[in-house]
């Protein structure tokens, strides 16, 4: 468990919601990472609540699929599986395309000010080498495209898929290597709405998804290597 882990209470929320949300959002960036057990006094304890909490939200973490019941070692911190990063990019592939499509008819220019903000704000985020304000930067770039669709089914559906895609976003931002990529890939994305140019849109879109795809299965099956190691 690393020391960092806090959890930050609500007054609007109960505390089994609090304590789900705060083990969820240290899966999701890795701070607890794939394959570390969760033990509940050791939880309790660090978080300063009692074990029933921790239980609940353990088992809800389970439903979500970031948590994984292993046979006489209890609960752990879901593995990065290729299938299940699979399941969610080539989801989010198609999605990401669709929404640029969109982006290049119905965005309007105060929509097309704060994009080329955004991609300002993350090439300077990229620059101070914080991995979780680079996360932050690029989910915020995201969802202005997808808000210049118009379409709530289609903003519904990207909220959906958010929350598992952010941890294979924090995986792949972890590879400082591909910084500059993702900087030159937003900027191409920006271009081509800004021109209305849907077929480069789409094209940089789908591109910018197989990239990360890439990067992701590099570090899935470096870290395996490493745990086959130390067996």
């Amino acid at each position: 468990m690393q020391d960092n882990l806090n959890v930050k209470m609500d007054e609007f929320l109960p505390l089994r919601d609090v304590v789900f949300n705060t083990l969820r959002q240290a899966i999701l960036t890795g701070e607890l990472k794939p394959g570390e057990r969760l033990m509940e006094i050791h939880l309790a304890n660090r978080l300063g609540v009692s074990r029933t909490p921790i239980r609940e939200a353990i088992r809800k973490l389970e439903l979500e699929g970031l948590v994984t019941m292993i046979p006489r070692r209890g609960a752990e911190v879901a593995q990065i599986t290729e299938k299940s990063m699979n399941d969610v990019l080539e989801v989010r592939r198609a999605v990401d395309a669709l929404c640029v499509e969109l982006a290049c008819e119905r965005i309007t220019d105060s929509e097309l000010e704060k994009l080329k903000e955004a991609c300002d704000v993350f090439e300077e985020a990229v620059k101070s080498g914080d991995v979780k304000r680079i996360a932050q930067a690029d989910v915020d770039l995201h969802d202005i495209i997808v808000q210049a669709t118009g379409n709530r089914r289609l903003v519904q559906l990207v909220n959906t898929l958010s929350e598992q895609m952010y941890r294979y976003r924090f995986e792949y931002i972890k590879d400082f290597s591909q910084h500059e990529k993702l900087v030159e890939e937003h900027r191409i994305i920006y271009e081509s709405i800004v021109r209305k140019d849907k077929e480069t849109a789409c094209s940089a879109a789908r591109e910018h998804i197989d990239n990360q795809k890439k990067a992701i299965i590099r570090q899935i099956r470096l870290d395996k290597e490493k745990r086959q190691d130390t067996v």
